[in-house]
């Protein structure tokens, strides 16, 4: 299916205002292109406040990623997952070639994945082949006649998130398992997202300096912890949102943040809604 898409040719389709409210795996457009020596640089901060994530998979050239912090190159056969908003920034260097096939998608359903997937394998995955033309193949059937209806989208969308979800999940089963020391860490993170969780802290756990925690943390999951700290706490958050009817005072409290006020503006800049916002999506999409 790699090869149909390249036979294809370069496409861009969108699917706009193509999601009703049943369904939460929402494909709002794909495409296959390449950028060569031009200006080409998105910021995750200033894509808009409604939550929704890239795939973007490089066939030829190299990207750039530089994902809280974390700086990334994007060469062929690896495929870049971000979500918006986030503290995230992609693009071509000067003079540069990337020609990459690519899935915008929304959806609570398909924000649940991908968070999952971050998780698990951060922002830059190296899928296997089948998992490639699987994702390719959603691409083909997005771009190809007939236009897909939302269903459909959806389903090509779906069908692309899973693959890389597969991907995720395969390679971390397959690869080095974390030291224990960092297995600790997540451990201690999970049981203790109310308490004290500074750096400095997990570090302690570790058995490590502060430096060196932090290096091997951030080449073993992907992200600083602090990034997974406040992943795991928002987690948590929009859980208790949707799940209870707790007051954002007490949901606050048990997730770690030190006041409603800070929590409020964490959530906006992470999810791009108020905390009452997001619940409110109980009756709708997101």
């Amino acid at each position: 299916m790699l090869s149909a898409l390249l036979s294809h040719g370069f496409d861009i389709r969108s699917f706009p205002g193509a999601a009703p409210s049943a369904l939460h795996v929402v494909t709002n457009a794909a495409g296959y292109e390449q950028r060569r020596n031009e200006v080409y640089n998105w910021d995750g901060l200033t894509r808009g406040t409604t939550p929704f994530l890239v795939i973007q998979h490089t066939l030829v050239g190299e990207g750039r990623l530089d994902h809280a912090g974390v700086k990334h190159r994007l060469t062929p056969g690896k495929t870049m997952l971000v979500t918006m908003p986030h503290a995230h920034r992609y693009w071509l260097e000067r003079g540069g070639h990337w020609e990459y096939f690519w899935f915008l998608i929304s959806g609570r359903e398909a924000l649940r994945m991908a968070r999952a997937i971050l998780e698990a394998a951060g922002p830059v995955l190296t899928p296997s082949e089948g998992a490639v033309e699987r994702m390719a193949a959603a691409c083909l059937r997005l771009l190809s006649p007939p236009v897909p209806n939302a269903a459909e989208a959806s389903a090509a969308g779906y069908a692309a998130l899973c693959a890389l979800h597969d991907a995720a999940f395969a390679d971390a089963a397959a690869g080095i398992a974390p030291s224990p020391a960092l297995a600790r860490v997540l451990a201690h993170v999970e049981r203790h997202l109310a308490a004290d969780l500074h750096v400095d802290t997990l570090a302690r756990v570790a058995g490590m300096s502060r430096a060196h925690f932090v290096r091997r943390f951030a080449a073993a999951y992907g992200v600083a912890p602090s990034d997974h700290v406040l992943a795991r706490r928002m987690d948590r958050v929009e859980r208790l949102l949707l799940a209870t009817e707790m007051k954002v005072a007490d949901i606050a409290k048990a997730a770690g943040f030190a006041d409603p006020n800070y929590l409020a503006k964490a959530f906006r800049r992470h999810r791009g809604l108020s905390p009452l916002e997001f619940r409110a999506t109980r009756d709708g999409a997101v």
